[in-house]
């Protein structure tokens, strides 16, 4: 993932040096420049925590790799299904818990139909995370497992609503939260900044429009994987 710089203007044009050079000017400029900073500072860390999140099946490849040629499908499998457990456990449900694992979930549901060990493990995960106050549902208060969700819909594209629907939050509460949260703030910008450039609009010669009521299709990504007779029983 490529992440996009900001270009800061110097702090002396941000913030003219005032006319006087007393003690009290050279203190106000001071905090100006202190204030710049910190935010220069925030947007740097939230930028690599999102780069860091995206680069998560660049690791998962570079790791699988290293026993020689592609991985198999049943691992590969397992690594998603372990993911979507770890955000069950904290709480997520289980679209926000797709997300988690960056899976479709009809293909979660999927497997849940398919596959009853893994059922039963979600089942326990979801058990879990209510014996100690984490259910998933209305949630009274946030937690950074949905504050990843939110950030990792916002980068994939998902518009506002949609991400913060997806995570838990309500829309006006995560809007007070990202307003009275600086960090939380940083967060949603370097999200935003991250999303995929739409391309360019290019009418072939033989294009012909949809018909009324139908979705146009969306990106696709593939995962290169060795198939095997078996993945689930």
């Amino acid at each position: 993932m490529t992440v996009r710089s900001l270009y800061l203007a110097p702090v002396t044009a941000v913030f003219p040096a005032p006319a006087r050079t007393g003690q009290g000017g050279a203190a106000v400029y001071e905090q100006q420049r202190n204030r710049t900073s910190d935010a220069d500072d925030s947007a740097a860390r939230a930028d690599r925590v999102v780069e860091l999140l995206g680069a998560r099946d660049e690791v998962e490849l570079a790791l699988k790799a290293s026993l020689g040629g592609l991985p198999r499908e049943r691992d590969e499998t397992l690594a998603r299904m372990a993911e979507v457990l770890q955000a069950t456990a904290q709480g997520l449900a289980l679209d926000a818990a797709a997300v988690w694992a960056d899976m479709p979930e009809r293909v979660l549901r999927n497997w849940l139909a398919k596959d009853p060990a893994f059922a039963a493990a979600l089942r326990s995960a979801e058990a879990l995370a209510g014996a100690h106050g984490l259910a998933a549902g209305p949630a009274t208060t946030p937690t950074p497992a949905m504050v990843r969700v939110a950030v990792l819909a916002l980068s994939r594209g998902a518009t506002w609503p949609q991400a913060v629907a997806v995570a838990g939050f309500p829309v006006r509460g995560f809007r007070r939260l990202s307003q009275t949260h600086p960090v939380l703030a940083a967060l949603v910008e370097a999200a935003r900044r991250a999303r995929p450039r739409k391309p360019k609009n290019f009418v072939p010669a033989g294009y012909r429009p949809r018909r009324p009521g139908q979705a146009p299709p969306g990106p696709r990504a593939f995962r290169l994987v060795r198939r095997e007779d078996q993945v689930l029983p």
